[in-house]
């Protein structure tokens, strides 16, 4: 077995897997056994008002049912909210996060009203400490988001970061990615409800689980570029990134759970076996 390449699945236990959730975790879990590799199982299970732990139960019995293993213990996002929290501390004290008070609306007609192509996507920065003072007082609701422009002031720009992704070469091998992470704006660390936010926890946890390898769907290659970008001001190590292509159903759109997509729970209900499933998918063994 390689030491070396470690790769997880990391679901939210928001609903129920389907087939687009199989096809990532077989895709993880055979580059893992074609590596000699270790794959692993992590539930990312940081949004309370919507992660059940029913959903996460169903999660360990699809998994199960469709023939993968991990190592045990399974890490679990709850349980860590302390190791987050002094990670964005670290982003605070070095001046690279800020108080956000606008709502999301607020954000998305400021950007509408700027001039085509000179908005930001998340338009505004840190207020004056006088202004902020006040709204705090006031009891307004905040988030902390990270600055672009502090981050590239503290590592002098962002010519010389880049992450590794797997097949991006012209023959499909491994190539160099540059990181740009201005479209996506100053992107949120955490929220009042929830103390951290997705990009934040993430970088921590892989660094943590020392994942070598993240193999995961298409739809989150661009959040590559700003967690590559927190991996740099944390001091944390760079993964080599695969992201493979989605799975889409016969209407050609990508199954996902907001669109009621079929359930691995209610296929299984319906006589098809693990092995029917993984040769649909693609999955000789």
């Amino acid at each position: 077995m390689s030491a070396a390449f470690v790769t997880r699945f990391a679901p939210s236990p928001t609903g129920y897997l389907h087939r687009g959730h199989a096809y990532s975790a077989l895709t993880a879990f055979e580059t893992a056994r074609a590596a000699g590799g270790r794959f692993l199982l992590r539930i990312e299970d940081i949004d309370v008002t919507r992660c059940r732990p029913d959903y996460e139960a169903a999660i360990v019995e699809d998994l199960t049912w469709l023939g993968l293993g991990w190592e045990q213990p399974v890490l679990r996002q709850s349980e860590h909210l302390a190791d987050y929290e002094a990670a964005l501390e670290r982003l605070r004290a070095d001046g690279l996060a800020y108080r956000c008070f606008r709502t999301r609306r607020e954000l998305t007609l400021a950007a509408q009203s700027a001039p085509h192509g000179a908005a930001p996507a998340t338009p505004g920065g840190p207020l004056p400490a006088a202004e902020e003072a006040r709204l705090l007082q006031q009891g307004r609701p905040f988030a902390w988001r990270l600055s672009l422009a502090a981050a590239e002031d503290r590592l002098g720009g962002f010519d010389h970061l880049s992450f590794t992704e797997a097949g991006a070469g012209p023959d499909g091998e491994t190539g160099e990615i540059a990181v740009d992470p201005w479209p996506g704006g100053d992107i949120v660390l955490a929220r009042k409800d929830v103390g951290v936010a997705y990009h934040l926890a993430v970088v921590v946890d892989d660094a943590r689980q020392q994942v070598s390898h993240v193999v995961r769907g298409q739809d989150l290659f661009a959040a590559c570029h700003v967690q590559r970008l927190l991996q740099a001001l944390l001091d944390l190590p760079a993964p080599v990134y695969r992201h493979h292509p989605l799975l889409v159903g016969p209407d050609g759109k990508r199954y996902a759970k907001r669109d009621r997509a079929q359930t691995l729970r209610e296929i299984r209900q319906s006589g098809v076996t693990a092995s029917d499933l993984r040769r649909e998918l693609g999955f000789s063994r």
